[in-house]
């Protein structure tokens, strides 16, 4: 091959390569931005989920009294950090005094009562759940109200909930709630327990579970 035409190969080589080189280079960029692009939108909607996330926990002693109204126009009163428990005629009125002290609005949607104060890890089925006849919202760093009623007496919680109040003996109630769009679902376990005073009942958290969240984050 003459000189010339070998010099223009090597030269033609030469380029290909830098050409390959230079895709390369771009290539390997591209995808360092789009690694760093996807972590800066995943550490963004972490960012957003975590101004919306509830938690909800019962009210401090000193909050206000809330008067709360059931359907038939039942009248009970909940002090801060207590619980309104009545049976009546066959129904037991339950009403729960709450903060929430999360970043986002807390909707409750269903509730369960345990028979004891609740020791299991486990919380109860999603399915077992009762809904709420309506939703009940809780501000971000402001408190709110749980309320629920047992009338059916076949019900399976409405004979042992009678007994428990009217023994005035612990028991448990699992709230079921989410953020304001229907997202990030978590359910708290509240210990009732009766006051000293013969009427109220205390309220305590005993135990949080985020359901939509990595697996180590779900029971706390």
């Amino acid at each position: 091959m003459p000189e010339y035409d070998q010099a223009m190969a090597d030269w033609v080589t030469i380029s290909a390569l830098g050409t390959a080189g230079g895709t390369l280079v771009l290539a390997v960029a591209t995808y360092g931005s789009v690694r760093s692009a996807n972590r800066s939108a995943r550490t963004a909607e972490v960012a957003l989920r975590e101004q919306r996330r509830p938690v909800i926990v019962p009210s401090r002693l000193d909050d206000p009294l809330q008067k709360i109204m059931f359907g038939d126009r039942r009248w009970v009163h909940a002090e801060g950090g207590r619980g309104a428990i009545e049976h009546d005629d066959g129904i037991v009125y339950m009403a729960l005094s709450l903060r929430n002290v999360g970043a986002g609005i807390g909707i409750l949607h269903g509730w369960h009562v345990l028979a004891d104060v609740g020791t299991s890890r486990e919380h109860a089925p999603l399915a077992d759940f009762r809904p709420q006849q309506r939703d009940l919202l809780i501000p971000p760093g402001d408190i709110g109200l749980w309320q629920g009623a047992l009338r059916d007496p076949e019900h399976d919680w409405h004979a042992v909930t009678v007994a428990r109040v009217e023994d005035r003996d612990l028991f448990s109630i699992e709230l079921l709630y989410s953020d304001q769009v229907g997202e990030q679902r978590s359910i708290s376990r509240f210990s009732i327990a009766p006051a000293s005073d013969g009427e109220t009942w205390m309220v305590s958290l005993t135990r949080h579970w985020d359901l939509e969240d990595d697996p180590p984050r779900r029971s706390r």
